[in-house]
């Protein structure tokens, strides 16, 4: 702990700026995980298969209740959003199902990209220090005994060291973050394509066998 401690100061000003921005990404990864790992998130074959069911048997109600039960949840929000309409025709059915995935969709997949440019920031901030601390080191040289440029040389590659391996510390936990959470934010997305599109048949052949049977 000592040596981090004394690396970071020996770092510079540009370790203090990585730091924050190692901040803000932590924040971004907790806020992220949370939503897209349990609020949005949901079983959706197992959903869906009991939301057939009930629209099979013309319980639509109880189906709208049920996506009622997990009202964070992104697939429940597009799908009550067509049950809804289900006693409208198809093509209310479909415009309700396309505006809900409008709404829902820039939810899911908000502050993902941002992940990456953190980490590009972080990395562009350490490669900063590095040239800075660089100039410092060989700056320094002129008009200083020898005794003195030593210690100034190594101050000056302390800074350059220290604030590449800090902005690499912070930037590829980001990078692995944006892989993880992205490929939830897809998965829920696709869940929401695939679900949507069988509900709007489901509940076509409904309309149209309710008709014939009239």
């Amino acid at each position: 702990m000592g040596d981090l401690a004394k690396a970071f100061t020996e770092g510079g000003i540009f370790m203090y700026v990585i730091l924050l921005v190692s901040v803000a990404a932590m924040a971004i990864m907790i806020e992220r995980f949370i939503f897209l790992f349990f609020r949005y998130n949901i079983n959706a074959q197992a959903f869906m298969a009991q939301i057939t069911k009930l629209v099979m048997a013309n319980n639509i109600d109880r189906a709208i209740k049920l996506c009622n039960a997990a009202p964070t949840a992104a697939l429940p929000r597009v799908i009550k959003a067509g049950l809804t309409r289900a006693n409208k025709g198809e093509v209310e059915i479909s415009n309700a199902i396309e505006e809900a995935s409008l709404e829902v969709i820039p939810l899911i997949q908000k502050r993902v990209p941002t992940l990456l440019a953190v980490a590009n920031v972080a990395t562009l901030l350490g490669l900063l220090g590095t040239i800075v601390g660089l100039i410092q080191a060989f700056g320094s040289l002129s008009g200083a005994s020898p005794e003195e440029r030593a210690v100034l040389l190594s101050r000056g590659i302390s800074v350059a060291m220290n604030t590449t391996a800090f902005g690499l510390i912070v930037a590829v936990p980001c990078m692995i973050a944006h892989i993880f959470l992205s490929n939830m934010a897809t998965k829920i997305i696709n869940e929401i394509d695939e679900y949507s599109v069988k509900l709007e048949n489901l509940l076509g052949a409904r309309a149209r066998a309710g008709g014939m049977g009239q």
